[in-house]
């Protein structure tokens, strides 16, 4: 059952030698691809443990760890554009909760899953971990939503 050449229109970035690395914020650099399975309802993990961007008022660079877990309708984000999209962060000057909800945003209007949800784990600064979560279900996930929500309260 393997991809034919119909099913790989659209996907630009897989295997291109010539890859273009954007600084800079830029979703259009998604690009997605066919579910051939959208009769199963199944979770996808993408765990990008390298992300980066930059603090809003100082300019210093934060690291975290980001974890996309979704579970696909009919169309999924390919993993090169997605790494892309995320290296565009690099000098994006924002709050690690609005990272983690832009990020939710664009990938939900690019491939409009069933549910999604996006993790930070941010490295601390000045002696703080920041760890946002932010998720999106359809109508027909909406307790999921509530139970990831409720589920992601941290407690030590």
């Amino acid at each position: 059952m393997s991809r034919n050449e119909k099913e790989l229109d659209g996907v630009t970035l897989l295997g291109n030698q010539n890859t273009q690395y954007n600084y800079d914020y830029n979703p259009d650099v998604l690009e997605t691809f066919e579910n051939k399975h959208p009769e199963n309802e199944y979770i996808v993990t993408l765990d990008c443990p390298e992300f980066t961007s930059l603090c809003p008022k100082t300019g210093q660079p934060d690291f975290g760890h980001i974890i996309i877990n979704y579970i696909p309708r009919v169309r999924m984000v390919e993993s090169k554009s997605l790494k892309l999209y995320l290296f565009s962060f690099r000098n994006h000057g924002d709050f690690h909760e609005d990272c983690v909800n832009i990020i939710m945003k664009d990938l939900v209007k690019l491939m409009d899953p069933k549910y999604l949800e996006v993790i930070g784990l941010f490295n601390p600064r000045g002696g703080i971990s920041i760890k946002p979560f932010a998720n999106y279900g359809d109508k027909d996930h909406q307790d999921m939503v509530k139970q990831r929500l409720l589920a992601n309260f941290h407690q030590k």
